[in-house]
């Protein structure tokens, strides 16, 4: 995922997460919200074990 961050306006930040935009009222913010989503998506995921149906017993 490509994420960009750039100054719209004097107190106007966007930042680009591919084609999705997300605005924000400070660089601060923008910063932040980066670092949180960058964070997540490094993050270690499980994928859920899939469950087998269980035979009756006889």
């Amino acid at each position: 995922m490509k994420i960009l961050i750039k100054e719209l306006a004097k107190s106007q930040w966007q930042v680009r997460l591919d084609q999705h935009a997300v605005t924000f009222r400070s660089e601060d913010e923008a910063r932040a919200f980066t670092r949180t989503l960058e964070a997540r998506i490094q993050a270690p995921h499980t994928l859920p074990i899939l469950q087998q149906p269980q035979r009756a017993a006889g």
